[in-house]
């Protein structure tokens, strides 16, 4: 059977257990039509690239299904019925990707930077340049007048 992933955005608003039940009933219709799902991964709510539907976030889910291609043109049908899907994909694959998705691993990495303190340069040990020994110039020591600056004579 051909291989494919799919996701599907829902509306923001949705609460997960609606977005859970959605991703249920989708998964219903593969395993009715003889496929199956492999994997399904909730991303949770992210910021969109642009509007859609007046929607500025929405819960993102990925399934990689294993079925026949009445599957999936079941599964697009009902979604576009649905008013809970903003958008959805499905991509035939030659194979699924083993262990978690590369929006999984971003998200396991965000999560090690932000409890290692990381971040932004904000974040530095000892705070801004300003602290620095020497003051903003650093070790550059203190202003010169260059040589070839015209003086300017005091008005008196």
């Amino acid at each position: 059977m051909p291989l494919y992933e799919h996701v599907f955005l829902a509306r923001q608003d949705a609460s997960t257990q609606q977005v859970e039940e959605l991703t249920t009933q989708m998964t219903g219709i593969v395993e009715g039509l003889g496929g199956k799902v492999t994997k399904t991964e909730n991303w949770g709510v992210r910021s969109l690239t642009y509007r859609m539907n007046k929607n500025r976030k929405a819960h993102f889910v990925l399934m990689n299904i294993d079925a026949p291609a009445a599957a999936v043109s079941e599964i697009e049908r009902q979604e576009r019925i649905s008013e809970d899907v903003i958008r959805y994909l499905t991509v035939r694959v030659e194979e699924h990707e083993e262990g978690p998705s590369a929006m999984m691993r971003k998200a396991d990495r965000d999560r090690e930077r932000d409890e290692r303190g990381g971040g932004f340069r904000g974040d530095r040990e000892g705070g801004f340049r300003g602290d620095r020994e020497g003051g903003f110039r650093g070790d550059r020591g203190p202003r010169r007048p260059r040589e070839d600056a015209v003086e300017v004579a005091e008005e008196e």
